[in-house]
C-alpha cells in the first residue's frame, strides 16, 4: 500500500495517508534529542514526495522548534501546505508561573492555538489534538472553546490524546448532543509492546467511529530490530532515559524478528503492519532521527502478514488488561446465551442446569 493510497480518518471527510509522519524529533533543542533542521526537511520532503500528507506535531516538541521548523518548510514552498493534513496540540504549559499558560481552559486553548499558529506560519490547523486531560477544566468548557475555534476557521478538526475513555465518551456526547464538533481521532500509545488501549479505548473509538493513531508504534525502538539480547544499542536517543527491554518484551521482539527473517523484510516493518490491521481505523504515527529510519518504517506498507503471523504475534503480545475486561468475552456467552447459538457465538449451559432446577 503506497502513502498516496489515502483513507479517511475516522467519521469524517479527512483524507489522510496510511502513516503518519511525526514531526517530535525535528529540532536539536535540547542537543541530542532530536535531529538538525536540514535532516529534518530531508525526511518531510522523502515522506512528501512519496505522496504522504499527514504531519504530527505537538507546541511543546523540541521547545517549540518542531512547529517552527515545519512552519519555514512550507512558507519556504508556497502552495504546497494547502494540500497537506496537519496537526499539533496543546496542553503543556510552555510558560514558567502563569497556571493559565497551558491546560485546556478556553483561554488557554486560545492563546496556545494563536502561538501554534504563528510558529506555523498558516492560518488553520487541519487537525488540533487536546494532548492530555486537564482535571481543573469542565469537559465541556474544553468541548465548547474547540468548537468555537472551528466555527471561526482556526481549526477544522478535534482529537484527543492520553485521556481516559470515560473522559472522551463524556465529551463525544457532549458535542453530539449540544450540536458542537465531535472527536473523529485517538492519539493513543499503541504497540506490539503496548496494547492496554485494547481494554477501554479502542472498544470506544470503534463505537464512535473514531480513528487510532499510534504513537510510538516502535515502543521508543524496541520494536526497530536494534535490540538484541545481550547487545549494547548506542544510536537510541531514548535508551538512556527508558532502560532496555525487559525479559517479556524480548519475547515479542524476537517473535517479531523471527517473521522479518522469513519475509525477508525489518522487525520495524512487522510491527507498523501488525498495526496497520487492527480492527478499525488505525493511523500509525511514523518518527525518525534520521532519513534511513522513515525509508524502514515505510516498509510497514508493503509487508503482508499471514493469519498464522497475526495469530502468534496476537499470542505473544497478549495484555493483562484491567478489570472488568476480564469479565467479558467467551464467559459472557455461557452465563448470557443458556447453550445456544448468537450471532455465530456459541455458548454451553453454565453451571450445569435443567430447566426443572430453576425455581419460578
Amino acid at each position: 500500500m503506497p502513502l498516496d493510497h489515502y483513507i479517511t480518518l475516522g467519521r469524517s471527510g479527512l483524507r489522510v495517508s496510511p502513516f503518519a509522519l511525526g514531526a517530535m524529533n525535528f529540532g536539536e533543542d535540547p542537543p541530542g534529542a532530536g535531529c538538525s533542521v536540514e535532516e529534518s526537511e530531508k525526511i518531510l520532503s522523502t515522506y512528501l514526495d512519496l505522496g504522504g500528507n499527514f504531519i504530527d506535531t505537538a507546541n511543546f516538541y523540541t521547545n517549540t522548534h518542531s512547529e517552527k521548523i515545519l512552519g519555514d518548510f512550507f512558507a519556504a514552498r508556497p502552495g504546497r501546505r494547502e494540500h497537506v493534513v496537519l496537526a499539533s496540540k496543546f496542553f503543556f504549559n510552555l510558560f514558567p508561573g502563569d497556571p493559565n499558560g497551558g491546560g485546556a481552559g478556553r483561554t488557554s486553548i486560545i492563546n496556545q492555538l494563536d502561538e501554534t499558529l504563528r510558529r506555523m506560519r498558516t492560518d488553520y490547523l487541519d487537525l488540533y489534538w487536546m494532548h492530555n486531560w486537564d482535571r481543573t477544566t469542565p469537559i465541556e468548557e474544553t468541548m465548547r472553546t474547540l468548537d468555537d475555534l472551528v466555527r471561526a476557521g482556526k481549526i477544522r478538526y478535534l482529537g484527543f490524546s492520553n485521556t481516559p475513555a470515560w473522559v472522551t465518551a463524556q465529551a463525544q456526547t457532549l458535542a453530539l448532543l449540544r450540536g458542537w464538533t465531535p472527536l473523529i481521532a485517538l492519539q493513543v500509545e499503541y504497540s506490539l509492546l503496548a496494547r492496554t488501549v485494547e481494554g477501554e479505548v479502542a472498544p470506544l473509538a470503534r463505537d464512535q467511529g473514531m480513528a487510532l493513531t499510534p504513537w510510538s508504534p516502535l515502543k521508543n525502538g524496541f520494536l526497530s530490530g536494534k535490540y538484541r539480547r545481550g547487545a549494547e544499542v548506542t544510536d537510541s536517543a531514548r535508551t538512556a532515559h527508558v532502560g532496555g527491554p525487559d525479559d517479556d518484551q524480548y519475547r515479542v521482539i524476537e517473535a517479531v524478528a523471527g517473521i522479518a527473517a522469513e519475509l525477508g523484510t525489518t522487525s520495524a516493518a512487522v510491527s507498523l503492519a501488525w498495526l496497520r490491521v487492527r480492527e478499525g481505523t488505525v493511523v500509525p504515527i511514523v518518527g525518525a532521527r534520521r532519513l534511513e529510519h522513515l525509508e524502514s518504517n515505510l516498509a510497514g506498507l508493503d509487508v503482508q502478514l499471514s493469519v498464522a503471523h497475526l495469530r502468534a504475534l496476537d499470542e505473544i503480545s497478549a495484555p493483562d488488561l484491567n478489570y472488568p475486561a476480564p469479565m467479558h468475552g467467551a464467559p459472557r456467552a455461557m452465563l448470557q446465551f443458556a447453550g445456544t447459538t448468537v450471532d455465530g457465538e456459541q455458548s454451553t449451559v453454565y453451571p450445569p442446569l435443567l430447566e426443572s432446577d430453576v425455581r419460578y
